[in-house]
């Protein structure tokens, strides 16, 4: 039976999306196929830009350290970078990367790319210099764009064909992109919904990272799809003699390159006049800081930052009464979390949401009374964009309480994985649904339930890890004649990679040699925290392949002693 806050948010919605309103929906065809979609919405992001900065211009934008930048302000580099890269010879369609950690120059330079046409691809900063060359060598990168720890992984690439341009990001915006910015009368491209926008890195089942290629039109209806929903809780807040005090504002602690830092955090500000307060690297107490000296409303990253704030001994010392949600994304909250958040986080309500790369971080929302009712679940579908579905083996949709695989269908999804048709064509449905490579079910109030994944990744603290990619990894040892990869539980980040080899006989390393060597080859987070040395070659099937699950349950049970 629908909860009353499940009637109040659909009627919510309804007043905000209906005929006449703000956000009314309306159909519009997109290749071949009819989806709802916001009326409101502009031709580009280019123009989302120049009309919310133009609306907020003399209104704080980002926060850097002690740098504070305006919208107005944000949009005149932004401008100039766009400008300045059309003059360079970037065409509609090229693509330019951005490797940085998070920072205004991060944040301009994005813009700036979207504005001159080109394609920004948001590349992985945890990367190491063999990532980046798989990566940069699929997309063809005209330029890459890297603050100085990247540049120099950079820099190791033999025969990398992309320009690299290091930007000194720890100067106040201005500086740092002093050379790259042109105030020269070079017109820019008019831009649609239909061109071509960014590119993210995603980790599936098959090994090395695949680009998701998204079109204006789906980043920005993403975009405004998470706006639906803030419209509608505001409205709610004001309903209920609580409206908002002062300017919204959020941390940004979560990597501009994850689809949640891009959309709903970065991209939705525009819309909100939210200040954005940047943290170059997560810490808790420095979270918690900001929060009381810059009055954070809305507080979102994985679920260990709020874990974190939430079990941090110097909590008391803080003022973090502003904070009006604790939300959270991109893995499971344990069940217990949910119930602490709501007790003894002072009043802020926790919240849970669940999208992917692919759909543009749109999907599902569990909100408020609603979470801590069903606090396994990551919610219904989030309205008015997304059409939910449980599929079988055959695409055919299951009836509520059946498990199957995940599947989304909507205007958000992204177009395609980046000159990888036959990829493309594995992840969608016969009907057009996005199939997640999640298994779970619906209940008869259509929240959902996450129960486990068909494809071999491993999600730590968020981050989807390919255990293909690192198997592939440790097979670069010349000792090793035997691996298998899987997902270790961790109270921490939720789950780690694990890891068994099996070495050529009468040759051995020790586990923390092997950690050295694969930390050369991928990034840190992928290395496993724990590999076992298997004296006898790993189980197989009948089909000759190393029994990956028996080797899970296994290790699992020896991991937990």
């Amino acid at each position: 039976m629908p909860s009353a806050l499940d009637l109040r948010m659909d009627g919510g919605i309804e007043k905000l999306t209906g005929p006449g309103a703000p956000m009314a929906v309306t159909e519009i065809e997109v290749r071949g196929r009819t989806y709802p979609a916001i009326a409101a919405a502009p031709p580009s992001l280019a123009h989302y830009f120049a009309h919310f900065c133009g609306q907020h211009a003399d209104v704080t934008f980002l926060v850097a350290g002690e740098e504070r930048l305006t919208f107005g302000q944000v949009y005149e580099q932004a401008g100039g970078v766009a400008r300045s890269l059309v003059a360079q010879g970037i065409k509609r369609g090229d693509r330019v990367g951005i490797a940085m950690r998070n920072s205004p120059s991060w944040i301009a330079l994005y813009m700036g790319v979207l504005m001159a046409g080109g394609i920004a691809v948001l590349l992985n900063g945890w990367w190491q210099s063999e990532e980046f060359a798989d990566a940069l060598a699929e997309v063809e990168c005209a330029i890459v764009f890297a603050d100085p720890p990247r540049g120099k992984r950079l820099a190791e690439i033999a025969g990398l064909t992309a320009r690299v341009v290091v930007i000194d990001d720890f100067k106040p915006l201005s500086e740092a992109l002093a050379e790259l910015s042109s105030d020269v009368g070079t017109a820019l491209p008019e831009l649609g919904p239909d061109d071509l926008a960014t590119i993210l890195f995603t980790s599936g089942s098959t090994g090395q990272s695949k680009g998701a290629l998204s079109d204006h039109r789906a980043v920005l209806q993403a975009t405004l799809n998470y706006l639906a929903q803030a419209l509608m809780m505001l409205g709610f807040a004001t309903e209920d003699g609580n409206p908002p005090q002062g300017q919204p504002s959020t941390l940004l602690n979560v990597p501009l390159f994850h689809v949640t830092a891009e959309v709903p955090v970065m991209l939705q500000s525009f819309a909100m006049g939210r200040k954005l307060v940047l943290m170059p690297k997560w810490d808790a107490e420095d979270a918690m800081r900001l929060i009381e000296r810059e009055k954070i409303s809305y507080f979102v990253g994985v679920p260990l930052m709020s874990f974190e704030i939430l079990t941090h001994p110097n909590r008391a010392k803080y003022d973090l009464s502003t904070v009006t949600d604790f939300a959270a994304g991109g893995a499971p909250r344990p069940v217990d979390h949910v119930r602490r958040i709501n007790e003894e986080m002072g009043g802020a309500a926790p919240l849970i949401g669940y999208g992917l790369t692919e759909t543009n971080g749109v999907g599902c929302g569990n909100w408020r009374e609603n979470y801590l009712a069903k606090p396994n679940s990551t919610g219904r579908a989030s309205a008015p964009l997304v059409d939910l579905a449980i599929l079988d083996n055959a695409g055919k949709a299951l009836p509520a309480g059946e498990r199957g695989e995940v599947a989304i269908r909507s205007i958000c999804n992204f177009r395609e994985y980046w000159q990888r048709p036959d990829a493309t064509a594995a992840a969608f449905s016969p009907d057009g649904y996005f199939l997640t490579g999640d298994i779970g079910y619906l209940d008869e109030d259509g929240y959902l339930f996450i129960v486990d994944r068909k494809k071999d990744i491993i999600i730590r603290g968020g981050e989807n890890i390919s255990c293909q990619e690192v198997e592939a990894a440790i097979y670069r040892h010349p000792l090793i004649a035997e691996a298998a990869v899987f997902g270790l539980p961790d109270e921490k980040f939720g789950e780690v990679p694990g890891a068994v080899v099996h070495f050529h006989e009468g040759q051995m390393v020790d586990e923390h040699a092997l950690q050295d060597f694969l930390c050369e080859h991928i990034a840190a987070f992928k290395v496993p925290t724990r590999i076992w040395i298997a004296a006898d070659p790993l189980p197989r099937l009948g089909t000759e392949k190393i029994d990956k699950v028996g080797l899970r349950a296994k290790y699992r049970a020896l991991a937990t002693v």
